[in-house]
């Protein structure tokens, strides 16, 4: 095996290896120390505002060690972050920008092997999407959720649980002292959000598919598991390069329909549906919106977690993780897809391990919590592209529903109403936001639209709500997603208005506009393109190249056409 650093550091041309030697020397590195070892690149997503990635300034140490006893050379890289409580308005265009930090940091520069330290939301995915493009040995390692917090004598989780009480405050029914006691313990530790949100969902999905070592995706950042599963990744990744095991040898299409399923039997966020679709296209392969819904439909949650159900991922640890909810699935997967030991997932995940696990925490196909699980695709004539909406998450009196639109035309437009006593508001509306699509605004998590402060006061907890925009994954509710087209680009979102009927049947994936043809078309037809918002900049980049929602909005120059294209191409080493 021939290493890919050797074209660096054992080139036939002396001046090279003595300038790529050399600077290495002046970092303090001996080249007697790493010439004919892989070298690893560990790339460390964060900064002091991500609070969910902070645990790897101590895990990397740890991920070093491994590499070194396994005969590798360590060399740590740092990228941007992507802290999701802090980039406004959106944090989903940062992870291409992430995705294109890693790509070219590891095309460009003598890396054999590659170990990303994720946690926060867009950081997994981000990470996966370069690795995909770049194709070299890869594993992902976790910081680890966060432990859940202690109010008045009540276990609360940060994610869902804020936004419950968030709806109680509003409602009146939790006083400003009792918020800001909330605000002082709902998180008191590091590590990503303790449910099953879009970091727990991500991280499941990058076992799943052989991008993570078995049983680490689920280990808490507070346990002491989680420093030897890095070790372990340091040791497996160099395994790995002297294996020649690259991404595309695991994420096949077969990986990406198992995590489909997996997503169904967690109840795992809406964003895992752009997600894996943009990983997937970094491979060449397509994933149709459609196949969601098709494949979720064979599968029921057999996870009883927030924000579908009612325990933490701490609860979900100690029943048995991850490992256990595949175990429990295996009859349903394509078990001949191999993990990131090179084994097949049958063989890593089979046995009689959990045989005497009994709990209400992980069930089993047989034994579900929920029969009906993992997203539904609707369509009609307000969405021809297609939304997404989690049934396990919802009030089940909404499954189907009929109301009156009342409209909000942006996220400032619905701000300034949605909690004044004049909103022409009641239980029976459909709410809906426009605007907040990836070419609008970048797709913010604005699709979860607050409930008007007074129909919270008569103690209304849903309603069906409609946008083109995301939801965190810790939210909940009868929220519909990523409707595409947006309406920036002109879908028929762009033209509902006040008091138009909206029907909704999720049970047999329809969203239809209750307006005749004609009337439709001419709305169409009179819409005006309104100008962009983004003058400069990356944010005028993404917008000029986002695909819409059912096609993972990743931008279009960084997707290969095809398989063929999606080859790694090597740098030309020369003088720097």
């Amino acid at each position: 095996m021939k290493l890919r650093s050797s074209e660096w550091f054992e080139n036939d041309n002396a001046e090279l290896r003595f300038q790529h030697r050399t600077a290495m020397r002046a970092m303090g590195h001996d080249p007697n120390s790493f010439v004919g070892k892989p070298i690893i690149g560990i790339f460390n997503a964060l900064n002091d505002f991500n609070s969910c990635n902070a645990p790897h300034k101590e895990l990397v140490e740890y991920v070093k060690r491994g590499v070194l006893l396994a005969g590798g050379y360590p060399i740590e890289m740092n990228t941007i972050s992507t802290p999701a409580d802090f980039m406004k308005p959106s944090d989903l265009p940062y992870r291409n920008l992430l995705s294109m930090d890693v790509e070219e940091s590891v095309r460009s520069q003598p890396i054999d092997g590659v170990v990303l330290l994720c946690e926060c939301d867009k950081s997994v995915p981000g990470q996966l999407m370069g690795a995909a493009s770049c194709d070299l040995p890869t594993l992902q390692l976790a910081a680890g959720h966060r432990s859940s917090g202690s109010f008045r004598g009540r276990t609360v989780n940060y994610g869902t649980d804020l936004w419950k009480y968030s709806d109680d405050y509003k409602a009146g029914l939790l006083t400003e002292e009792e918020w800001q006691e909330l605000e002082k313990s709902i998180s008191c530790s590091l590590g990503g959000c303790p449910v099953m949100g879009t970091a727990s969902t991500m991280k499941s999905m990058s076992e799943m598919l052989g991008m993570m070592l078995p049983g680490t995706s689920s280990i808490p950042a507070t346990d002491a598991r989680r420093k030897l599963a890095a070790e372990h990744t340091g040791k497996r990744i160099v395994e790995m390069v002297r294996e020649e095991l690259t991404p595309s040898k695991l994420m096949t299409e077969a990986a990406f329909r198992n995590t489909i399923r997996l997503l169904a039997a967690i109840g795992g966020s809406t964003n895992a549906a752009i997600h894996l679709t943009a990983i997937a296209g970094r491979l060449g392969i397509d994933i149709p919106l459609q196949r969601y819904d098709d494949l979720s439909r064979e599968v029921p949650l057999i996870v009883n977690l927030q924000p579908s159900g009612t325990h933490s991922m701490d609860d979900f640890h100690k029943a048995g993780g991850l490992r256990r909810v595949i175990h429990n699935l295996l009859p349903q997967l394509e078990t001949d897809c191999l993990g990131a030991t090179g084994e097949t997932i049958g063989r890593i995940y089979g046995g009689d391990l959990y045989a005497a696990y009994e709990d209400d925490v992980i069930g089993t196909l047989a034994e579900p919590f929920k029969r009906r699980s993992g997203l539904a695709v609707l369509r009609g004539n307000l969405a021809p592209n297609g939304a997404v909406v989690k049934p396990s998450a919802l009030s089940p009196d909404l499954m189907r529903h009929r109301g009156k639109a009342v409209v909000f035309e942006d996220y400032e437009d619905m701000l300034a109403r949605i909690d004044t006593d004049e909103l022409e508001a009641d239980a029976s509306s459909v709410l809906v936001l426009k605007h907040c699509g990836p070419v609008a605004m970048g797709m913010p998590e604005w699709g979860s639209i607050p409930i008007p402060a007074k129909l919270l006061r008569q103690g209304v907890r849903d309603m069906v709500r409609i946008s083109d925009g995301r939801m965190s994954g810790t939210s909940y509710g009868a929220v519909i997603l990523h409707v595409s087209p947006e309406a920036a680009v002109g879908g028929p979102l762009a033209v509902v208005r006040d008091g138009d009927w909206i029907e909704v049947d999720m049970e047999a994936g329809t969203l239809h506009l209750d307006l005749d043809e004609n009337e439709l078309a001419n709305r169409l037809a009179a819409w005006r393109r309104p100008a962009s918002r983004h003058k400069r900049g990356y944010p005028r980049l993404f917008a000029e190249h986002a695909q819409q929602a059912h096609e993972g909005c990743d931008l279009d120059v960084l997707r290969p056409a095809n398989k063929e294209e999606a080859a790694f191409v090597p740098p030309i080493v020369g003088r720097g």
